[in-house]
């Protein structure tokens, strides 16, 4: 009988035994799958974090393209004509003589009777071109005291250009010595020193001359 209950007693207690395996494997594993379902749904959301999460300061993505750059060149302005520092036509007034037109190294100018301003043509050539130099331009004259409205040039037979004060060409005296000379004024009674408006200026003519009419 003792022995009966022994026997009974060592299974119901192995049974126990399994029992208490049973349920602790079975608690261990719902755990596990909590443990795995849990962490399965939270990397997911790491993973899928709103862009206000990095704040304002988060640096932009590069550009993956830049449009061309297009530069549009200011129009060129046309270039003025050269200006021809060596020649000059200065307006001015001198002693006795009074209002005169000088060139660049203060020499009188002249114009000739026998020219004609309209349309502007000179007749001083060859020997007469020697005593009479004509005042030569290869660009823009400077201007000063004389309207520039009226200061010109006309071509010359052999191409050259030369300056016209209202359509007068104008000349230097070869005879006149220095800055501020007039010896030329009257000679032949066609040479004249002239004016800033381009007419005669009939001051201090020498004996014989008469002032013609003016023009």
């Amino acid at each position: 009988m003792i022995r009966r209950n022994r026997i009974a007693i060592a299974v119901a207690g192995g049974l126990a035994a399994v029992l208490a395996l049973v349920v602790y494997t079975s608690n261990a594993s719902g755990v596990d799958n909590r443990n795995v379902a849990q962490t399965g749904q939270a990397q997911p959301l790491q993973a899928q974090a709103a862009p206000e999460d990095y704040g304002t300061d988060a640096p932009l993505a590069p550009p993956t393209s830049e449009e061309p750059t297009t530069t549009t060149e200011p129009p060129q302005a046309q270039a003025a004509p050269a200006q021809d520092p060596a020649i000059a036509v200065v307006g001015t007034s001198v002693p006795k003589m009074g209002d005169v037109v000088q060139d660049g190294d203060g020499r009188t100018l002249y114009r000739f009777d026998k020219d004609t301003p309209n349309p502007a043509k000179s007749n001083c050539e060859a020997k007469c071109a020697e005593t009479w130099p004509p005042l030569l331009v290869t660009g823009k004259p400077r201007i000063e005291g004389v309207d520039a409205a009226i200061v010109s040039t006309v071509k010359r037979a052999d191409g050259s250009e030369q300056v016209t004060i209202a359509g007068w060409p104008v000349y230097t005296y070869s005879k006149d010595d220095g800055p501020g000379k007039w010896k030329g004024q009257g000679v032949g009674g066609t040479w004249f020193v002239i004016q800033p408006d381009g007419k005669r200026n009939v001051q201090c003519l020498p004996a014989g001359v008469t002032a013609p009419p003016a023009a």
